[in-house]
């Protein structure tokens, strides 16, 4: 399939609202056809200098149209593509554009997994002290709160690829291991930071039966 591309420095998962101001006159352009024609498009993840996958998006809602033209909108992602090939200007077009290959998403998981995972989240939030907002297990999915775990660029990006819920949950249950072991310490350390200086009640040692 060919789709119209809008490269950027971040990820966005399916299912997610993607707010984008747009203000280059090939993005100008690219909404537009994208209001008269029902088209969609896709954002490559630009990482290391290169694109290789990225996320189809539909537009929404144009929120604003400025008087210089540029646009505040809304899209929303729908599913997740590999690159195989790339065209700074589609032929007629101020935009890039290319082939592209839908990933096969493999959405069946094991409950016991997704239960766990929900409770490690909920734990790794506890331990920052940030309130928590509970998911019904029905709606949770390995996106819904991909932005909210403490992942790098490049962890949202490993993610993005991989097609398997199961591997998708398993990838985050790690990630959360890691972390809230981290966590844990920090605080550890912290209260140790924090009785330092304090006057402390040691118990009195007995020497009566002491030897050396």
């Amino acid at each position: 399939m060919k789709l119209p591309l809008f490269p950027l420095q971040t990820v966005f998962f399916p299912g997610e609202t993607v707010p984008l101001h747009i203000f280059e006159e090939r993005y100008k352009q690219l909404i537009r056809d994208c209001r008269e024609e029902a088209i969609t498009f896709g954002i490559p993840v630009f990482i290391d200098n290169t694109i290789a996958y990225g996320t189809e998006v539909q537009l929404a809602e144009v929120v604003t149209t400025y008087e210089n033209g540029e646009m505040d909108v809304v899209c929303v992602a729908r599913q997740v593509f590999r690159i195989l090939s790339f065209e700074n200007q589609i032929e007629g077009k101020l935009y890039a554009g290319g082939e592209v290959e839908f990933l096969d998403s493999e959405n069946s998981v094991d409950e016991k997994l997704k239960l766990e995972v929900m409770q490690k989240i909920e734990s790794l939030y506890e331990l920052m002290d940030v309130p928590f907002t509970k998911i019904p297990e029905k709606q949770f999915n390995s996106y819904i709160l991909a932005h909210k775990m403490g992942l790098s660029f490049e962890q949202e990006y490993q993610l993005l690829q991989i097609a398997s819920e199961t591997d998708r949950l398993l990838f985050i249950r790690k990630h959360l291991d890691t972390t809230t072991t981290v966590l844990t310490e920090i605080n550890r350390t912290k209260d140790i930071i924090e009785m330092n200086g304090h006057f402390k009640n040691f118990d009195p040692l007995d020497f009566e039966d002491f030897k050396m």
